[in-house]
């Protein structure tokens, strides 16, 4: 069966576009100039990823993506035409796995979907590892994707999820966030000003209620990365 991808951009021309990337790929393609009528859609479609532009003329591509994380955690690719970093810290903030500036290159924004699709549909299909992990009132369960705080569900994005499921695998070690951006994201680049998993750490304390200055969880150990202590 196809995975179906939501993309809403309100410039027709980039729809068309990535539409015939994703197609040739064999992907089934829902879009919209509009996102109340993509909204529409996801409440009638089982949704595998969505791709959202930041402009759009009816509601904020940025406030779509928080709206969609009050319900689903499939992942969410953000498209911005603004090199601006904030835009790019916002919406990682409010829920988006990654974000793409335009104009970009259409193999690029390919690579990047089946790289997302391939760590959400992965949880399901890992076998040979631990599936639960418990640790001082945390409870992540890993087949069923749910993370439990003191027995009070936590609702996480796919991000979130893998950076808490690698950490609970290495728990009482050290893990860069090198190792962390390349165990998520696969090849890809990474650089020392490269802040993306800074921005998930902080959001995930955030939903844990997990503190900065004493945490509980998750630990910053500086110029080495992160870690669980045990």
């Amino acid at each position: 069966m196809s995975e179906k991808i939501l993309l809403v951009d309100d410039e027709v021309g980039i729809i068309d576009l990535i539409s015939l990337y994703l197609v040739n790929e064999r992907y089934e393609i829902f879009s919209f100039t509009s996102a109340h009528e993509a909204m529409q859609c996801i409440k009638t479609e089982k949704i595998d990823l969505a791709i959202l532009d930041i402009m759009l003329p009816d509601m904020s591509g940025l406030d779509m993506c928080k709206e969609i994380r009050q319900q689903f955690n499939f992942p969410i690719i953000m498209l911005t035409a603004r090199n601006q970093e904030i835009d790019k810290i916002k919406g990682l903030t409010l829920g988006a796995d990654d974000y793409i500036t335009k104009p970009f290159l259409p193999l690029e924004l390919v690579a990047r979907v089946k790289a997302q699709l391939r760590r959400y549909k992965r949880y399901g299909n890992e076998q040979e590892e631990k599936d639960i992990f418990v640790h001082n009132g945390l409870v992540l369960n890993v087949k069923t994707h749910e993370c439990i705080l003191n027995e009070k569900p936590v609702i996480l994005t796919p991000t979130e999820f893998s950076i808490l499921h690698i950490l609970c695998k290495n728990i009482g070690n050290v893990v860069s966030s090198e190792e962390l951006f390349h165990q998520i994201w696969g090849d890809e680049c990474y650089s020392k000003s490269n802040n993306t998993i800074t921005v998930h750490i902080r959001h995930l304390r955030e939903k844990m209620g997990d503190s900065f200055e004493e945490p509980q969880y998750i630990k910053t150990i500086w110029g080495c990365g992160y870690k669980i202590e045990k």
